[in-house]
Protein backbone atom coordinates (compact mmCIF):
# COMPACT_ATOMS: atom_id res chain seq x y z
CA UNK A 1 0.00 0.00 0.00
CA UNK A 2 1.39 3.20 -0.64
CA UNK A 3 1.72 6.78 0.49
CA UNK A 4 -1.51 8.12 -1.35
CA UNK A 5 -3.80 4.64 -0.69
CA UNK A 6 -3.03 5.51 3.14
CA UNK A 7 -3.75 9.30 3.01
CA UNK A 8 -6.93 8.97 1.08
CA UNK A 9 -8.02 6.57 4.23
CA UNK A 10 -7.47 9.86 6.67
CA UNK A 11 -9.51 12.27 4.40
CA UNK A 12 -12.49 9.48 4.12
CA UNK A 13 -13.04 9.08 7.96
CA UNK A 14 -12.33 12.88 8.23
CA UNK A 15 -9.48 12.89 10.42
CA UNK A 16 -8.46 15.94 8.31
CA UNK A 17 -9.37 19.64 9.82
CA UNK A 18 -9.00 22.76 8.38
CA UNK A 19 -9.04 25.89 10.38
CA UNK A 20 -6.73 29.00 8.97
CA UNK A 21 -8.63 31.52 10.44
CA UNK A 22 -8.50 29.88 14.24
CA UNK A 23 -5.40 27.56 13.69
CA UNK A 24 -4.20 24.70 16.42
CA UNK A 25 -2.10 25.11 18.50
CA UNK A 26 0.34 22.17 18.68
CA UNK A 27 2.19 20.48 21.78
CA UNK A 28 5.27 22.45 20.54
CA UNK A 29 3.49 25.58 20.60
CA UNK A 30 3.61 26.03 16.70
CA UNK A 31 0.22 27.45 15.30
CA UNK A 32 -0.96 25.37 12.81
CA UNK A 33 -4.13 25.38 10.24
CA UNK A 34 -4.33 21.75 9.85
CA UNK A 35 -5.14 18.93 12.56
CA UNK A 36 -4.90 15.53 11.89
CA UNK A 37 -6.51 13.57 14.21
CA UNK A 38 -5.54 9.95 13.43
CA UNK A 39 -7.54 8.67 16.31
CA UNK A 40 -11.23 9.06 13.66
CA UNK A 41 -9.15 5.37 12.01
CA UNK A 42 -10.18 3.56 15.14
CA UNK A 43 -13.65 3.73 13.75
CA UNK A 44 -13.23 3.00 10.43
CA UNK A 45 -12.89 -1.33 10.70
CA UNK A 46 -11.40 -1.47 6.86
CA UNK A 47 -9.54 1.61 7.08
CA UNK A 48 -8.16 0.63 10.82
CA UNK A 49 -7.12 -2.40 9.25
CA UNK A 50 -5.43 -1.33 6.75
CA UNK A 51 -2.97 1.02 8.73
CA UNK A 52 -2.09 -2.10 11.23
CA UNK A 53 -1.01 -3.74 8.30
CA UNK A 54 0.64 -1.06 7.03
CA UNK A 55 2.59 -0.30 9.89
CA UNK A 56 3.66 -4.06 10.84
CA UNK A 57 4.83 -4.72 7.36
CA UNK A 58 7.19 -1.24 7.90
CA UNK A 59 8.36 -3.05 11.06
CA UNK A 60 9.44 -5.69 9.24
CA UNK A 61 10.74 -4.35 6.46
CA UNK A 62 12.65 -1.65 8.66
CA UNK A 63 13.10 -2.86 12.19
CA UNK A 64 13.22 -6.58 12.20
CA UNK A 65 14.80 -7.39 14.86
CA UNK A 66 11.80 -5.60 17.19
CA UNK A 67 11.09 -8.22 19.85
CA UNK A 68 8.37 -5.16 21.56
CA UNK A 69 5.76 -3.28 20.35
CA UNK A 70 5.14 0.02 22.25
CA UNK A 71 2.77 2.66 21.83
CA UNK A 72 2.09 6.13 23.22
CA UNK A 73 -0.32 7.42 24.68
CA UNK A 74 -3.33 7.86 24.10
CA UNK A 75 -3.52 8.14 19.95
CA UNK A 76 -0.69 5.10 19.77
CA UNK A 77 -2.43 2.97 21.75
CA UNK A 78 -5.27 1.00 19.81
CA UNK A 79 -2.46 0.83 16.38
CA UNK A 80 0.18 -0.80 18.93
CA UNK A 81 -2.69 -3.63 20.05
CA UNK A 82 -3.51 -3.83 16.33
CA UNK A 83 0.29 -4.59 15.12
CA UNK A 84 1.37 -6.36 18.24
CA UNK A 85 -1.06 -9.02 17.66
CA UNK A 86 -0.45 -9.27 13.78
CA UNK A 87 2.65 -9.51 14.57
CA UNK A 88 2.49 -12.05 17.78
CA UNK A 89 4.61 -9.72 19.68
CA UNK A 90 4.20 -8.18 23.11
CA UNK A 91 3.43 -4.84 24.04
CA UNK A 92 3.31 -2.07 26.06
CA UNK A 93 2.20 1.83 26.51
CA UNK A 94 4.08 4.55 27.22
CA UNK A 95 2.26 7.89 28.96
CA UNK A 96 3.89 11.03 28.41
CA UNK A 97 4.61 11.48 32.02
CA UNK A 98 4.60 9.03 35.33
CA UNK A 99 1.06 8.77 36.90
CA UNK A 100 1.10 10.53 39.77
CA UNK A 101 -0.58 7.72 41.87
CA UNK A 102 -0.14 3.88 42.60
CA UNK A 103 3.07 2.77 41.10
CA UNK A 104 3.65 5.58 39.38
CA UNK A 105 4.72 4.28 36.27
CA UNK A 106 5.07 6.12 33.03
CA UNK A 107 5.63 2.40 31.02
CA UNK A 108 2.46 0.20 31.48
CA UNK A 109 3.36 -3.33 30.85
CA UNK A 110 6.51 -5.65 31.23
CA UNK A 111 9.72 -4.34 29.73
CA UNK A 112 13.16 -6.37 29.82
CA UNK A 113 16.89 -4.84 28.51
CA UNK A 114 16.94 -7.49 26.39
CA UNK A 115 14.20 -6.01 24.68
CA UNK A 116 14.20 -4.44 21.22
CA UNK A 117 11.23 -2.00 20.72
CA UNK A 118 9.38 -0.35 18.07
CA UNK A 119 7.43 2.54 19.38
CA UNK A 120 4.07 3.62 17.43
CA UNK A 121 2.87 6.99 17.08
CA UNK A 122 -0.49 8.56 15.26
CA UNK A 123 1.83 11.08 13.92
CA UNK A 124 4.60 13.08 14.34
CA UNK A 125 5.42 16.56 13.70
CA UNK A 126 8.27 17.76 15.55
CA UNK A 127 9.30 14.44 16.67
CA UNK A 128 8.90 15.95 20.70
CA UNK A 129 6.47 13.16 22.08
CA UNK A 130 8.41 10.19 20.04
CA UNK A 131 11.45 11.44 21.43
CA UNK A 132 9.97 11.38 25.39
CA UNK A 133 8.67 7.95 24.78
CA UNK A 134 12.22 6.88 23.32
CA UNK A 135 13.78 8.23 26.73
CA UNK A 136 10.96 6.42 29.13
CA UNK A 137 12.21 2.92 27.50
CA UNK A 138 15.93 3.85 27.42
CA UNK A 139 15.77 4.89 31.48
CA UNK A 140 14.43 0.79 31.50
CA UNK A 141 17.04 -0.12 29.53
CA UNK A 142 15.52 -1.14 27.08
CA UNK A 143 16.66 -0.83 23.26
CA UNK A 144 14.96 1.27 21.20
CA UNK A 145 14.86 -0.12 17.32
CA UNK A 146 13.25 3.09 15.97
CA UNK A 147 9.95 4.43 15.23
CA UNK A 148 7.18 4.12 13.08
CA UNK A 149 3.78 6.62 12.79
CA UNK A 150 0.67 6.74 10.34
CA UNK A 151 1.38 10.35 9.02
CA UNK A 152 4.50 12.68 9.06
CA UNK A 153 4.53 16.57 9.06
CA UNK A 154 8.02 16.31 7.09
CA UNK A 155 9.69 18.58 9.28
CA UNK A 156 13.08 18.91 8.82
CA UNK A 157 12.84 19.92 12.82
CA UNK A 158 11.94 16.37 13.13
CA UNK A 159 14.63 15.27 11.40
CA UNK A 160 17.49 16.67 13.12
CA UNK A 161 15.85 15.71 16.60
CA UNK A 162 15.39 12.23 15.58
CA UNK A 163 19.11 12.19 14.06
CA UNK A 164 20.49 13.60 17.66
CA UNK A 165 18.95 10.72 19.16
CA UNK A 166 20.52 8.14 17.02
CA UNK A 167 16.98 6.79 15.88
CA UNK A 168 15.43 6.05 12.47
CA UNK A 169 11.81 6.71 12.13
CA UNK A 170 9.70 5.48 9.52
CA UNK A 171 5.95 6.72 8.05
CA UNK A 172 2.99 4.99 6.21
CA UNK A 173 1.87 8.26 4.90
CA UNK A 174 3.19 12.28 4.86
CA UNK A 175 2.37 15.88 4.16
CA UNK A 176 2.86 15.86 0.51
CA UNK A 177 0.98 12.29 -0.09
CA UNK A 178 -2.09 14.01 1.99
CA UNK A 179 -2.36 17.38 0.10
CA UNK A 180 -1.85 15.28 -3.34
CA UNK A 181 -4.72 12.75 -2.38
CA UNK A 182 -6.69 16.15 -0.71
CA UNK A 183 -6.53 17.66 -4.28
CA UNK A 184 -7.51 14.80 -6.79
CA UNK A 185 -10.22 13.78 -4.34
CA UNK A 186 -11.60 17.81 -4.12
CA UNK A 187 -11.27 16.79 0.09
CA UNK A 188 -10.13 20.19 0.42
CA UNK A 189 -10.66 23.08 -1.74
CA UNK A 190 -7.86 24.46 -4.35
CA UNK A 191 -7.47 27.81 -2.20
CA UNK A 192 -7.37 25.84 0.91
CA UNK A 193 -4.14 23.06 -0.73
CA UNK A 194 -2.24 26.71 -1.94
CA UNK A 195 -2.51 28.13 1.78
CA UNK A 196 -1.32 24.69 3.36
CA UNK A 197 1.74 24.62 1.60
CA UNK A 198 2.50 27.77 1.56
CA UNK A 199 2.07 27.29 5.59
CA UNK A 200 4.42 24.05 5.21
CA UNK A 201 6.87 25.78 3.41
CA UNK A 202 7.33 28.94 5.87
CA UNK A 203 7.29 26.29 8.40
CA UNK A 204 9.85 23.59 6.76
CA UNK A 205 12.28 27.36 6.69
CA UNK A 206 11.81 28.05 9.98
CA UNK A 207 10.07 31.43 9.57
CA UNK A 208 7.22 29.74 11.78
CA UNK A 209 7.16 29.34 15.55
Amino acid sequence: MNKKEIAKILLEVGAVELSPADPFTWASGIQSPIYCDNRLTMSDPIGRKKIAEGLAELIKEHFPETTLIAGTATAGIPHAAWVADILGLPMVYIRSKAKGHGRSRQIEGKVHPTDKAIIIEDLISTGGSSLNAVEALRSEEVAVTGVVSIFTYELESADQAFAEADLRYESLTNFAALTDAAKESGAIAEGSIAELLDWHGKLKAGLLK
